[in-house]
């Protein structure tokens, strides 16, 4: 993840780290920094910062490294100071379920997380099976994951202490005799309160590692279906059509009618039909950024503040030669052409590349978020679409864009996205959360 001080103009228009919690307050960057110490990190000498769902924080990462919170990309540690944190985004994962695993986390522990941030800050670690990655084989192991919980104060271990005193005394006739043990459970009562109304102890610390995309290997998709895994990458990546291939399939990310025929084959994607395109505007869409990304191919340095839609189709006249060469925007209008006129297109004659163009996720699917990142590989030019699912994908472009590229990409993400998020990605994707 890029500093944000790197790209001020990404970080003043809320395009990333935006809607974070300020930390603030004297004792909860207290507590924040005993969990930092029991890491064995520095503490920050900051008097104010900003921490995603799992704790991160931008500002504490330009103190210690972006990856203090997640050191070998693997078995993450987290640190919760309020319940508030659940939801917030999470800005720097290597797993694109960690956000998930830390909502469910928080979500079915609501009970306790609230009574322990009352006092305590609670952090620890998402334990994989692993403790480093090196293969492929790594990855595939991972089935579960399970949060190794603590607390600064040990108040979760001092509940466990005085909930077996409360058992003992149930149990035991004559424990009530016992000075020295009565006189501890009312010191522990005091830390902890009534654990029979507190639950201070969380239920459930053991969730599913389901689908995922990860930074391994320069970008790793793993899938996950009753039968088989699939795997895509790089094959480049260690350990690609060697891990266990007889339950695994591997596709190389490059081969994208290998990639297109999993994903409709498994029912993933929605296939570009009347009733889903003509409402949604989503060639429209398309086509408007192929326009927008061949322009920054033959004029990176130009001013594009005052672009409109009228602009646009005179730069489309005025470089026809250039448009037929690419080809992709004269597909797309055929392609509107054809569902006008047939209610669909024959998917099998368009060459695989462009498949892309016209499909998206299935809205109902599961894996909707991971399958409309994983097209956004294939459909670059849509920074918006990037910027939505894949945005590790989209801040590495950002890297390359010209000054004014840049600040065309803004201006046309606030806009368009964040003018309205919800209901663009209702509209371009169906999807309703």
């Amino acid at each position: 993840m890029m500093p944000a001080s790197k790209f001020p103009l990404l970080r003043d228009n809320d395009l990333i780290f935006g809607r974070l919690l300020t930390v603030d307050e004297p004792h909860l960057i207290e507590r924040y920094n005993k969990a930092m110490t029991a890491f064995g990190l520095k503490p920050t000498k900051l008097k104010s910062f900003q921490i995603d769902r799992t704790g991160f924080s931008p500002e504490i990462a330009e103190e210690c490294g972006a990856d203090y919170l997640d050191p070998n990309e693997v078995n993450r540690r987290f640190i919760i100071l309020t319940p508030a944190q659940i939801s917030l985004p999470v800005v720097h994962t290597a797993f694109s379920n960690t956000s998930q695993l830390m909502f469910e986390f928080m979500t079915k522990n609501q009970r306790a997380i609230d009574a322990l941030t009352i006092k305590d800050v609670i952090y620890g670690e998402i334990e994989d099976s692993v403790s480093k990655v090196e293969d492929i084989e790594d990855l595939l192991s991972i089935n579960q994951v399970e949060f190794k919980v603590l607390s600064a104060e040990d108040v979760l271990g001092k509940a466990a202490e005085l909930g077996k005193m409360v058992d003992r005394l149930k149990q035991e006739p004559d424990a009530w005799r016992d000075d020295a043990m009565l006189k501890r459970m009312v010191e522990l009562a005091k830390v902890c309160g009534d654990i029979r109304e507190n639950a201070l102890v969380p239920d459930q610390v053991i969730f599913r590692h389901n689908a995922y995309w990860t930074s391994h290997f320069g970008g790793l998709y793993v899938f996950i279906d009753p039968d088989v895994t699939t795997v895509i990458s790089d094959p480049a990546a260690p350990g690609f059509r060697r891990s266990r291939p007889w339950q695994v399939s591997y596709l190389s990310i490059r081969d994208a009618d290998a990639v297109f025929q999993f994903l409709a084959s498994t029912g993933r994607i929605e296939l570009p039909r009347a009733s889903w395109i003509e409402q949604s505007g989503y060639l429209e869409h398309r086509a408007e950024m192929i326009v927008r990304g061949l322009i920054r191919d033959a004029e990176p340095d130009r001013n594009l503040s005052d672009v409109d839609k009228i602009w646009l189709q005179t730069w489309i006249h005025g470089h026809a030669d250039l448009i037929a060469r690419d080809g992709n925007f004269p597909f797309l209008n055929a392609a509107k052409r054809e569902i006008n006129q047939l209610g669909q297109l024959r998917i099998e004659d368009i060459a695989p590349q462009q498949r892309f163009l016209v499909v998206r996720a299935r809205p109902d699917h599961p894996d909707a978020w991971l399958t409309n990142r994983l097209i956004s590989d294939f459909v670059p030019a849509d920074f918006v679409s990037r910027y939505i699912f894949n945005k590790q994908g989209f801040y590495r472009d950002y890297e390359g864009f010209s000054q004014a590229w840049r600040s065309h990409v803004v201006d046309v993400l606030k806009t368009t996205y964040l003018k309205d998020k919800a209901g663009f990605r209702a509209r371009l994707y169906g999807l309703t959360d």
